[in-house]
């Protein structure tokens, strides 16, 4: 009989592809814990139950059951207990510490705290948990507790903040961030910080339980000065802290040596957000100055790897048992890595992640074995472990490969070609399903958003299923992105659409010269700042027959002060206040906006309206503006949805957007 043909991947298919995440290994390195997210058609509600692996074979078994979301799972330091965060108490609470026994046994509630939780740790002789609270409001609490207050909803909202909002999650509360403690067998719990503008972050526990180190912005006013992190040590049980002598720059993810003598993070000197994440080192008591550890190496120490199933899980650096390496992730040519580095003489080595993407990792007390996610171009992501003395490695879970296996997702092709200037560049062209070489195919240019972030050997639904209408799918790192170092990310500061315009140019260039490419029939998307380089594009050239512009930045003027970001976006553009010196010049300069009048490209606007990254008034001006002038264009607008619609945003909707973008396509280039 012939060989069944493999079908081909359908915007629906949102609905089956699961998302794998927080995986963690057990102390004896004998099983993994891992979350997995589901879709209930239904309800188009999202879930998240915890799974767990052995190690030695693929037996992955569901752990914890119930239409909930069950997330950070965290190993006690014996193995034998689960500590995690559920909102299982009912969907209108908010989710709480549980724990749960490995061995069988039911899960318990341990906390029963007004306010959100977060960054969960044991402490290291297992009887208590550090975490993050972020108390509710006074006034919050009054309003729930009051049926009629309730029903009625919020009178108002009165802050003196800057940053007031956060996209996906809303109008922050008044209360900050602070650090508590919670003992793992009675459930009471202690606030150990507390301040009305400081919020604390990435706490951690010394080896011996007595200190805890945190990062801190303590700043008369952290909004107006957003970059200036420290560190501070402050006794396990409370009290004042000391601040250590660190380098100007954020920082994040706080690590002491085995022997509690030396502190790692990861840190960016000065206030450019093209300046890699750096790993860093520097003694507890201050004896010594900080160290760069992987300065001299030009590598971005974060997993920055788009994709719209899941993401790749940003880790804290790891030590060795014996303090003399520290295992941390890099993004660098489209993939993540897990790499290590020797303290001793900088020697550093990959340890894993060629050809995909490492997320979330971790290592048995012995240091024997690793296991990680592990997210490739024709996969969203598994659970593996590697052995680090025989250097084998083992493939624990097969995820979404029933639905995949039985799916032809094209041909991908990486190429590296030369971009303006003379630069080497990395893109990647996808052919569709049943490609023939011999004849002339439409395709459409994905342009990334970030921009400080790189597409890569990661899934990409929306590629696929594009590829799937029978279009070439092509998409590059054009400079201003991560993983090819810091002068590849800082080309564009101050200067977007300059030769970040070039390189995309050039890259259309060299796919339009493929002889299976109909030069006629060429399109562009992009979103968020690829929707910035969208209507950039059909502002500078018509080469392009049909454009898609989502969630996009249009004018840069009025960008300012009503993002999420609010004031900080006058510096990638290189200006500042409008209402001050030449800024308003230097801010129009760099709008997509003013240049639309020469636009002749159809376009459709796609944007949320609970966008607090990109605010919908952005796409507003845009379609009218294409409107006014007589183009082509239509405007579509998700309601009750963030920035991030396209990876997070409710399934249905996540449909809808893609058979938008496919309908406008084929409206123009078939």
């Amino acid at each position: 009989m012939p060989a069944r043909s493999k079908r081909r991947l359908k915007a629906e298919d949102l609905y089956d592809l699961q998302s794998l995440a927080d995986v963690r290994l057990s102390p004896d390195g004998e099983h993994v814990v891992f979350s997995l997210q589901r879709v209930d058609r239904k309800t188009e509600k999202k879930y998240r139950n915890l799974w767990v692996v052995s190690t030695r074979r693929q037996d992955a078994r569901q752990f914890t059951w119930g239409d909930q979301v069950d997330v950070f799972p965290r190993w006690s330091p014996d193995g034998e207990t689960i500590a995690f965060l559920s909102n299982r108490g009912g969907e209108d609470r908010p989710a709480q510490i549980y724990l749960i026994p490995f061995r069988g046994g039911e899960a318990r509630p341990l906390t029963d705290i007004q306010g959100e939780i977060g960054a969960l740790s044991w402490s290291p002789d297992g009887r208590r948990l550090l975490c993050l609270v972020r108390k509710k409001d006074e006034e919050t609490l009054a309003r729930e507790k009051d049926p009629q207050k309730k029903a009625l909803g919020v009178v108002a909202r009165h802050y003196q903040r800057v940053f007031y909002k956060l996209d996906g999650y809303g109008y922050l509360p008044r209360e900050r961030w602070h650090i508590w403690t919670v003992d793992a067998r009675t459930g009471k719990a202690r606030q150990l910080t507390d301040h009305p503008v400081w919020d604390e972050r990435s706490p951690a526990w010394s080896p011996d339980g007595r200190w805890i180190a945190f990062i801190s912005n303590r700043s008369d006013d952290p909004d107006m000065n957003p970059d200036a992190d420290d560190i501070f040590i402050m006794p396990a049980e409370g009290g004042a802290a000391r601040k250590l002598d660190t380098p100007f720059g954020s920082k994040t993810s706080l690590a002491f040596s085995p022997d509690g003598k030396v502190l790692a993070w990861f840190g960016r000197e000065g206030e450019e957000w093209y300046r890699n994440l750096n790993l860093w080192v520097m003694p507890v008591d201050g004896s010594a100055a900080a160290r760069n550890l992987t300065g001299r190496h030009d590598w971005h120490t974060a997993p920055d790897v788009i994709n719209d199933i899941g993401s790749a899980e940003a880790m804290p650096p790891i030590w060795s048992p014996d303090g003399q390496w520290l295992y941390f992730q890099v993004a660098w040519h489209g993939s993540a890595l897990l790499k290590r580095l020797r303290l001793s003489d900088g020697q550093t080595e990959t340890v894993v992640g060629e050809g995909g993407v490492v997320g979330s990792f971790g290592l048995d007390r012995a240091h024997s074995r690793v296991a990680y996610f592990f997210g490739q171009m024709d996969d969203p992501g598994q659970v593996y472990v590697r052995d680090l003395k025989r250097g084998s490695t083992r493939h624990l879970t097969r995820i979404n490969r029933g639905l995949l296996s039985r799916t032809d997702l094209g041909q991908m092709e990486e190429v590296w070609f030369k971009g303006a200037h003379g630069r080497d560049l990395q893109g990647w062209i996808l052919k569709p399903p049943g490609f023939d070489p011999a004849k002339k195919y439409p395709s459409i240019l994905e342009i990334h958003g970030g921009p400080l972030t790189q597409y890569g050997k990661f899934f990409m639904h929306e590629f696929y299923y594009l590829a799937a209408q029978g279009y070439v799918v092509y998409f590059s790192n054009p400079r201003g992105g991560r993983g090819y170092g810091e002068a590849h990310a800082g080309a564009i500061w101050e200067a977007w659409g300059t030769v970040d315009y070039d390189d995309l140019m050039t890259f259309t260039d060299y796919v339009e010269k493929q002889p299976y490419i109909d030069p006629a029939r060429m399109g562009v998307t992009g979103g968020s700042y690829g929707g910035y380089m969208t209507l950039w594009i059909i502002g500078h050239t018509d080469r392009f027959r049909a454009a898609v512009a989502q969630r996009v930045v249009s004018n840069m003027i009025s960008m300012w002060g009503s993002s999420d970001f609010n004031w900080v976006f006058e510096k990638p553009v290189g200006a500042g206040a409008p209402f001050l010196d030449d800024n308003l010049e230097k801010l129009w300069a760099r709008s997509p906006l003013k240049y639309l009048g020469a636009a002749k490209t159809p376009t459709l606007i796609i944007h949320s309206e609970q966008d607090h990254r990109c605010p919908i008034e952005q796409g507003e001006q845009a379609f009218v503006a294409l409107r006014r002038m007589g183009v082509e264009s239509e405007f579509v607008r998700f309601p009750d949805s963030p920035h991030g619609l396209s990876r997070v945003g409710r399934t249905d909707r996540r449909i809808a957007r893609l058979n938008h973008i496919v309908r406008w396509f084929d409206k123009y280039l078939k």
